[in-house]
């Protein structure tokens, strides 16, 4: 009975803190004015603009001569594009995730592992950390 009730215990806090590492994206609604949304949409950069900008960039800069493409040339082929295949492109870049390089995602992994390894030792379950004690 004592030993269902351990594992019913650790299953609910291995889920549990399994939810705490999603991310739930965060939505805003607002009502936005007719005009305002017109004002945007005209003084948008084109999508042609939007991908020359982003060779402005140090970091676009320096991730393309990591790779051997000097960047100059690479905004002269962008240019060299057809209206379509620029559309394209731009649509692409904008589906994109603005993600960093997951650095933080690999610690708050590794924290929820510590956490339910934690958790299973104190419980008895397992014995990877000497400093913890079962509970009776």
């Amino acid at each position: 009975m004592v030993t269902h009730l351990k594992r019913n215990i650790a299953r609910i806090l291995i889920v549990s803190m399994c939810a705490l590492g999603l991310q739930v994206p965060v939505a805003q609604a607002e009502l936005v004015p007719t005009d305002k949304v017109e004002f945007v949409q005209r003084t948008g950069l084109a999508a042609r603009e939007r991908l020359g900008s982003l060779f402005d960039r140090t970091d676009v800069r320096a991730a393309l001569e990591r790779h051997g493409v000097n960047a100059d040339e690479a905004r002269a082929r962008v240019g060299a594009l057809g209206d379509d295949e620029v559309e394209r492109l731009a649509a692409r870049f904008d589906s994109l995730p603005a993600a960093g390089n997951g650095f933080e995602s690999v610690l708050w992994i590794a924290f929820l592992v510590f956490v339910i390894l934690l958790v299973t030792d104190i419980l008895g379950f397992t014995k990877v950390f000497p400093f913890t004690r079962p509970a009776k």
